[in-house]
C-alpha cells in the first residue's frame, strides 16, 4: 500500500475515533439530562397522584338543613377547583365512627353530634396550600358551613419538596449542559487544529465566516443528533427495565410525557452543538497568519 493512501487512512481512522468519542460523550451527557427529565415527570405524576387523593372535609352547622345541603352542593359544582365530591349524612357519618372507634356517641349525649359534610376533592393544580387556604376562606364565609378539615402539613411538605426537587434537578442539568458545552468546544477546537491553514486560505480567496464555519457547524449539529438519538434508545431501555424487571411504572406514557423527554432530549443535543460549533470555530476564522504558528 502506497505510503500516501497508509498515511490518509490513518488520519480517517483517527477523525472516526475522535468523532466517534465526542458522539458518545455527548450522548453520556444527555443521557443524564434525559434521565433527569424522567425523575422530574416521575415526581409529577407522584405529587399528582397524593394531591389528587387529597380530600378537603367541609363540614355544615348542626342546623343546616337539606337546602342549605343543596346550596353547598351548588357551590362545589360550580367552583373550578373541583375534581369530584361526595356528600356525608349524619347518619353515615355516625355509623362510621361507631365502625371505626366502636363507641355510639348517642347513647352517651342523647343525639348525634356529627354533622352533614362533603368530602372534596381538589384539581391537581389547586392542591396546593395558597390554593387551598383560598378555598377554605370562600367555604367557611358561607352561613351553613362550620369549617374545612384537610391534612395541611401534608400539603406543605408536598409543596416545599416539589420545589426543591425542580431547583436541584435544575441547577444539575444546567451544569451537564455547560460540562457538555465546554466538551464540544474543545473536541471540535482540536478537529479544527489541524484545518487552521486551510481555514486561512478560505479567507485569502474571499469566502465569507459563515461559508468556513458552514462544514464544521454542520458536522457537530449531526453529531449531536446522533448522540441524542442514542439517547433515546437508551432511555427507552431504561424505562422497560424499571417497567418489567422491577414492576415500577415511573410515569404514563402519554403522547405529553414523550413528547417531553424527547424534546428535551433533541433540543439539548441540537443547540448546544449548534453554538458550541459557532464558538469553536470563531477563534480560527479571526486568527491571524503568524498567530497560527503560535498555537
Amino acid at each position: 500500500m502506497p505510503a500516501y493512501k497508509a498515511k490518509d487512512m490513518k488520519r480517517k481512522k483517527r477523525f472516526f475515533n475522535m468523532y466517534l468519542t465526542t458522539t458518545v460523550s455527548v450522548a453520556m451527557v444527555l443521557f443524564m439530562v434525559g434521565l433527569e427529565s424522567m425523575v422530574l415527570l416521575s415526581a409529577h405524576h407522584l405529587v399528582s397522584d397524593l394531591r389528587q387523593n387529597l380530600a378537603l372535609t367541609v363540614i355544615m352547622t348542626q342546623n343546616a338543613d337539606s337546602e342549605s345541603a343543596n346550596r353547598l352542593q351548588a357551590v362545589l359544582e360550580a367552583m373550578p377547583a373541583t375534581a369530584s365530591y361526595s356528600f356525608i349524612s349524619r347518619q353515615q357519618a355516625l355509623e362510621e365512627h361507631i365502625a371505626g372507634l366502636g363507641e355510639d356517641p348517642t347513647k352517651f349525649l342523647g343525639y348525634n353530634p356529627l354533622s352533614d359534610s362533603y368530602e372534596l376533592h381538589l384539581q391537581p393544580v389547586y392542591a396546593n396550600h395558597d390554593s387551598i387556604a383560598q378555598i377554605t376562606e370562600k367555604l367557611t364565609e358561607l352561613p351553613y358551613v362550620e369549617q374545612v378539615l384537610y391534612q395541611e402539613d401534608i400539603v406543605k411538605v408536598l409543596d416545599h419538596n416539589v420545589n426543591k426537587l425542580s431547583l436541584v434537578l435544575g441547577v444539575c442539568a444546567l451544569v451537564l449542559l455547560v460540562i457538555a458545552w465546554i466538551l464540544i468546544i474543545n473536541t471540535i477546537r482540536l478537529h479544527i487544529y489541524s484545518k487552521r491553514f486551510i481555514i486561512n486560505t478560505m479567507r485569502l480567496v474571499g469566502a465569507t465566516s459563515w461559508v468556513i464555519r458552514r462544514p464544521f457547524v454542520a458536522r457537530s449539529v449531526r453529531m449531536g443528533l446522533e448522540a441524542a438519538l442514542l439517547t433515546l434508545v437508551a432511555l427507552v431501555g431504561v424505562y422497560y427495565y424499571v417497567f418489567h424487571s422491577l414492576h415500577i411504572a415511573l410515569f404514563p406514557l402519554t403522547k405529553e410525557n414523550i413528547g417531553v423527554i424527547a424534546l428535551s432530549v433533541l433540543l439539548s443535543g441540537l443547540i448546544i452543538t449548534y453554538f458550541a460549533s459557532l464558538v469553536a470555530t470563531s477563534r480560527y476564522v479571526r486568527m491571524k497568519v503568524e498567530k497560527m504558528y503560535e498555537i
